[in-house]
């Protein structure tokens, strides 16, 4: 049943990057993109692999739901595999309300990065720990992957909106924040590219350490150890010896993971920019020449407006009940609620300022990137890098 699970998940993964080529053929067709009514072949057969995709992903999901006896969301792996799919999910209904393939061409490949991102993350099934054992694991994770899933929506639409009003021509502000997003998701390829290698020569070496509440342990890194583990002791023989040694309360090897994503994201950007010559976003700005301002403004509101409730239910108010009942206290500012909190405070800024402040358009697309980097920053660093009562995720 393991294998099948597997082997659904990586057919899935091969049929979103097919979609995602058949989207790029789609928008360089000469059909308006923007047509309401019936889309180019391209676009049929895009739609049509990413359905089938979806229906492989959720075969992977329920078979490895029976594999594991629990809804697979237990782990770094399993929850991001989760939110990758619930992503796909949101698109295809999104797509049927407003039949625009354009946002398939920029949400599929962050869909694809979550996933690839998640497979570098150990796939064992593993049995749940105690904290874990409880139905509200799969009300209070679930629903809050799908609402991060449908904010996800609202940022590719501003995404798409962005790369097509600021103006490529001249550098500012503007064109350094959008490329730093663009870097962003670069980043995440570039830590998929260094896994995959350290993991092909079988790279690995172990450290004796002492945590935040002062107990030994054995640690294995999979990397190089720039950032070494609070009081380590290297144990491996002509092992790399740390940098840096992290105090107790980061941990120090998912530190060093991020470290390493970020040098091979810098040297992928920088080759992808000598290749192109220009800046990501001004390659990008032909496909989104078709496209209406005020229809992807719309789609980026109306994914807010959808995704905001879902994760408030799953996020604050379900996490809230499930913490009461396993920790006996509704809220503990572990960093994961502190920044669940956050993420929750800045979407309704975003709703407040659309709604009160007339803040359309740009700056409403500008919102809803910032809100993804938020909730990215609530998956990546608050997992890997600060220890706490969620740490059990990673």
């Amino acid at each position: 049943m393991a294998t099948l699970s597997s082997n659904l998940l990586f057919i899935a993964f091969i049929l979103y990057l097919a979609a995602t080529l058949f989207y790029g053929g789609s928008i360089k067709a000469k059909k308006d993109i923007n047509e309401k009514k019936g889309t180019n072949r391209w676009g049929t057969i895009a739609v049509f692999l990413t359905i089938v995709g979806f229906i492989s992903q959720l075969g992977y999901f329920i078979t490895r739901w029976i594999a594991a006896g629990h809804a697979p969301v237990s782990n770094m792996f399993e929850f991001t595999t989760f939110f990758g799919m619930a992503l796909v999910g949101a698109f295809i209904v999104i797509y049927f309300i407003y039949r625009t393939t354009l946002l398939g061409l920029f949400t599929m490949p962050v869909a694809i990065l979550v996933i690839a991102y998640a497979s570098m993350f150990p796939k064992e099934i593993t049995p749940l720990i105690p904290a874990l054992q409880s139905y509200w694991l799969h009300i209070h994770v679930t629903t809050a992957a799908i609402g991060e899933a449908i904010l996800a929506i609202s940022f590719a639409a501003g995404l798409i909106y962005l790369v097509k009003a600021i103006d490529q021509t001249k550098s500012n502000k503007r064109t350094f924040w959008l490329e730093t997003v663009m870097f962003s998701l670069v980043a995440v390829l570039g830590f998929v590219a260094v896994s995959s290698v350290f993991s092909g020569i079988g790279y690995h070496e172990k450290f004796n350490w002492t945590d935040k509440h002062d107990n030994q342990t054995v640690v294995e890194y999979t990397m190089p150890a720039i950032t070494g583990p609070h009081e380590g002791e290297l144990l491996t023989k002509d092992g790399f010896k740390p940098l840096i040694e992290m105090p107790a309360f980061i941990n120090a090897k998912k530190m060093n993971t991020v470290i390493w994503s970020l040098m091979a994201g810098l040297i992928l950007y920088s080759l992808i920019r000598l290749i192109l010559r220009k800046r990501i976003a001004a390659a990008l700005q032909p496909l989104v020449k078709n496209i209406k301002l005020d229809f992807v403004d719309e789609i980026s509101y109306r994914s807010v407006l959808i995704g905001f409730p879902v994760f408030t239910l799953g996020a604050l108010i379900f996490a809230m009940i499930w913490a009461q009942m396993a920790w006996s206290r509704f809220w503990g500012w572990d960093p994961k609620e502190v920044w669940a909190l956050i993420t929750w405070l800045f979407y309704a800024a975003f709703m407040h300022l659309r709604l009160s402040k007339g803040w359309h358009g740009e700056k409403s697309a500008w919102l809803a990137v910032i809100g993804f980097v938020i909730i990215m920053f609530n998956l990546v660093a608050v997992n890997l890098v600060i220890a706490g009562l969620h740490s059990y995720a990673g």
